[in-house]
């Protein structure tokens, strides 16, 4: 499903944050990342993500690269194949957490119909994940894990391809980290999506089933 080639990242400031960097993820495929901070991780997720460009090298989605699109065409590869789940839930506090989980709908391209699916298949992750009797209450009103949940149902809304999520359970205490764990795992098995966690827990780390680990600019088992 999604291949790196030879890709390569430096910064101004930084220097050199990895070089040719190679990995294949594979359609269903757990992954966690390790490594220390400021070894890269969260900038290789977002290249993955087209939130961010390599010096060199390709990335490469279904065959396809996805670096020579444009600001549209990446938009919409984004909000079509790819779910993202970061460290602070981003809720916004004016809408409810039906509403905010149903942003990603908004996008242009989907149709009556369509929205309407995966307005069901909304209401179908909140009973799974838990926070159905969420669903009117504004964010805040509802716990950190609960937001966590909310922000992970609004990442797999529009039925993505590939999840990708940078340290999500970092804000939370040991007990809902768990459950957010738990929940990946299950979801990436139940629903096939294929899935990337960047963490720094090795808790988190030992629910996927392969690891890597980045450091000194290269990615290691």
């Amino acid at each position: 499903m999604l291949q790196l080639v030879n890709v390569s990242k430096s910064y101004a400031q930084r220097g050199v944050v990895f070089e040719n960097i190679d990995l294949h993820v594979s359609r269903g495929q757990s992954l966690a990342i390790t490594g220390p901070s400021g070894s890269g991780k969260t900038t290789l997720l977002n290249i993955i993500g087209l939130m961010d460009h390599p010096d060199s090298g390709d990335v490469l989605f279904q065959g396809s690269s996805i670096l020579k699109l444009d600001a549209d065409e990446s938009a919409h590869y984004r909000n079509r194949n790819i779910g993202f789940v970061f460290q602070d839930h981003l809720l916004l506090p004016h809408l409810s957490i039906m509403e905010n989980i149903l942003l990603p709908l908004l996008a242009p391209g989907n149709s009556e119909n369509e929205f309407k699916e995966k307005t069901d298949y909304a209401l179908f992750l909140m009973e799974k994940t838990g926070i159905s009797s969420l669903r009117d209450k504004f964010p805040f009103q509802i716990s950190g894990g609960e937001a966590q949940r909310v922000t992970l149902v609004r990442a797999l809304v529009n039925k993505p391809s590939l999840l990708l999520a940078d340290e999500p359970t970092g804000s939370l205490d040991s007990h809902n980290a768990e459950l957010l764990g738990n929940l990946l795992r299950n979801l990436n098995e139940e629903l096939g999506v294929t899935l990337i966690v960047v963490t720094h827990s090795s808790d988190l780390a030992s629910m996927m089933r392969s690891k890597l680990r980045l450091t000194g600019g290269k990615l290691i088992k």
